[in-house]
């Protein structure tokens, strides 16, 4: 047992310093949904708090707690995902000890999450099977549900930032489950309970069947920021504050998301990344990387105006605007005249500006203005003269 924080710190000191041992990039410990006919299934992982390149002193006890409960603690696989035990939490409690009296509102975090596991009891449904001990070592495919979510926690929080994190195998280890609420629900499990579950009036009220659940359902929001729909953000977004995600058409996927205010009424697909003070406009659509951008990410710049129903496959600069209906991908064809190279060059002197360009040419090109003409149905570009400003009482 620590009983002062210089022997917690000593505690701390040997245990890094044993050859098995290891910092891990993310742990937590999380609380997980098992499948109603296959207990053995993960279908959701529940982190009341993850720690990402940070925290390493609470990682180091609760390695060396599990390693005492008789853990097999291996920390040269990528991920180690352990058991949870009485004994595990016991060894936790007792290394703690110098700080659980400190631990409140967003002091030893970590301290309060044990605190927390220690005055649950069997009478209040407490079943240790229900709880796993995580840890990521290496950022490499995941290898389990609990690391999965993990990840996408990691996300969600701003822990990580987008585009940062391996994400392969995410989807071979997700589940597709029926979601009532936050609560997943095994597909074969209402099959195999259908006719019962419908006679007798109890067959659930399902929100959506899908691997990955809603944003909401695990991450609180900034206070600042608005979601008036909860399946319009899914969880493993990234909503910064001031984020306003309308009802309708829009739509925020996973590893995708927003780097401030930003008015959303558009769909922001995988891996795309909208900049503070930008607008995406009713139906208007940044595409993900499997859906016409070449496989390469799309950014769109700040302060930048996506118009209604709108498409874009390539990168958008800072203060831009795309008209209603106005498809940019990387391989589209743009005119400019004269008038518009020289605005538009002595802007973005460092770019190369030409009569001519496709839409991958705009990267990291600021101020302009992309429309279609209504003769010819060429696609054109010219130098932006009207400034993108969200209405500050919205964000």
């Amino acid at each position: 047992m620590a009983n002062t924080k210089e022997e917690f710190k000593q505690l701390i000191e040997d245990v890094q310093s044993q050859d098995w041992y290891r910092n891990p990039i993310g742990f937590g410990i999380a609380k997980v949904d098992r499948g109603q006919l296959d207990s053995s299934k993960i279908l959701q992982a529940t982190y009341p708090l993850i720690n990402w390149n940070e925290n390493n002193g609470s990682a180091a006890v609760l390695l060396n707690a599990l390693k005492i409960a008789g853990e097999n603690i291996d920390t040269t696989d990528s991920e180690l995902v352990c058991n949870f035990s009485d004994i595990f939490l016991e060894e936790a409690v007792k290394a703690f000890t110098p700080y659980i009296s400190e631990a409140k509102g967003e002091d030893h975090k970590n301290v309060q999450v044990i605190s927390a596991l220690a005055s649950l009891s069997v009478e209040n449904g407490f079943i240790a099977d229900d709880y796993k001990v995580v840890f990521i070592f290496e950022d490499e495919n995941a290898k389990s549900v609990e690391s999965a979510y993990l990840k996408l926690y990691a996300l969600s929080t701003g822990k990580a930032a987008l585009r940062s994190l391996n994400l392969n195998g995410i989807f071979g280890q997700l589940h597709n489950v029926a979601w009532v609420g936050n609560v997943p629900i095994e597909l074969d499990w209402l099959r195999a309970n259908e006719i019962l579950l419908k006679l007798s009036g109890k067959y659930p009220t399902i929100d959506m069947v899908d691997k990955f659940p809603r944003f909401l359902s695990h991450v609180i929001p900034a206070d600042n920021t608005r979601i008036l729909e909860t399946s319009k953000v899914r969880m493993g977004a990234q909503l910064a504050g001031g984020t306003t995600v309308m009802p309708g058409a829009s739509y925020i996927n996973f590893n995708a998301g927003t780097e401030g205010s930003v008015m959303v009424e558009g769909r922001i697909s995988s891996s795309a990344i909208v900049g503070a003070g930008s607008d995406v406009g009713g139906g208007a659509s940044i595409l993900g990387v499997l859906s016409g951008t070449d496989g390469v990410p799309v950014s769109i710049g700040e302060n930048t105006l996506l118009g209604a129903n709108s498409c874009t496959g390539t990168a958008i600069g800072d203060s831009c605007i795309l008209d209603a209906g106005v498809t940019i991908l990387p391989g589209t064809k743009i005119t400019l005249s004269e008038k518009a190279v020289a605005a538009i060059a002595e802007a973005n002197p460092e770019k190369e500006i030409k009569t001519l360009m496709r839409g991958m040419d705009f990267l990291g090109v600021n101020g302009v203005h992309f429309r279609q003409n209504s003769v010819n149905g060429q696609i054109i570009a010219m130098r932006s003269t009207r400034e993108v400003k969200l209405n500050a009482d919205l964000h």
